[in-house]
């Protein structure tokens, strides 16, 4: 029980560390999450400040999966026969994906947990992991909507669990666990997308390389603006016809 705490809050605190927050006001000198979308994930870093911040902040993020699986197996072979390893894997994986999503080091506003999830899914069976990424990549370039891809293989990913029982971390065993973490991971995927889902079946959710739609609000104050800029002009006018009828 011990070793499965240790793990979680470990993984936790490794997900908490929010790179596109730090790496936005590094090197643009604002909090991403007060730009564009206002999430704190590399597509919102790509669309804010730009490629070279958008790939790194991609692979800091994926790297926390990463990192986190791989501290879990460490953990998991210093427990021993204490600890289910497949377990504690599990925990870490989840525990870093939660900790990205609702950081405690950045008032609990945090991403989407994809590119997190990502390095999960690579490191916890990297057969599994391909098959998601390219699937991934590929409806994206269809959609180019990330959330559409991020969701589906995060779906996928959870069904391959059922089927793909080889090619786990460490060499371990196939574990039913697996198939029930497969599924809170989706569930936890699909959770963070939830208003993109919205959006994506009311047909208005935001593609890659092109931009956002003016809101209704925006529209509308424009509009009031142009009313006001031309009732001055009139004023403005009808003033100087009355000055020159004086003169």
């Amino acid at each position: 029980m011990v070793a499965y705490i240790l793990m979680a809050i470990i993984a936790y605190a490794i997900g908490s560390i929010n790179f596109s927050v730090i790496i936005s006001k590094k090197m643009a000198g604002f909090d991403v999450r007060e730009k564009g979308s206002g999430n704190a994930g590399s597509t919102n870093v790509l669309r804010t400040v730009g490629k070279k911040a958008a790939a790194l902040t991609l692979v800091c993020d994926i790297l926390k999966g990463v990192i986190s699986v791989l501290i879990a197996l460490l953990v998991g072979t210093i427990a021993g026969e204490s600890a289910n390893s497949a377990i504690i894997v599990e925990i870490a994986a989840l525990a870093v994906v939660i900790g990205h999503t609702f950081p405690v080091f950045f008032g609990f506003r945090g991403g989407k947990g994809v590119a997190t999830s990502l390095g999960v899914i690579l490191i916890v069976n990297w057969k599994i992991g391909l098959i998601c990424l390219v699937f991934a990549l590929a409806l994206m370039a269809l959609t180019r909507m990330v959330s559409l891809g991020s969701i589906s293989a995060s779906v996928l990913f959870a069904v391959l669990t059922i089927f793909i029982r080889d090619s786990y971390i460490g060499g371990i065993d196939f574990d039913f666990s697996f198939i029930v973490f497969g599924i809170l991971l989706a569930a936890l995927v699909i959770f963070n997308h939830r208003s993109n889902l919205k959006r994506i079946i009311n047909g208005t959710e935001n593609k890659l390389g092109s931009k956002k739609k003016e809101t209704t609000t925006n529209k509308e104050v424009k509009e009031e603006v142009k009313v006001e800029t031309k009732k001055e002009e009139n004023s403005e006018e009808k003033v100087e016809e009355k000055v020159k009828e004086n003169d």
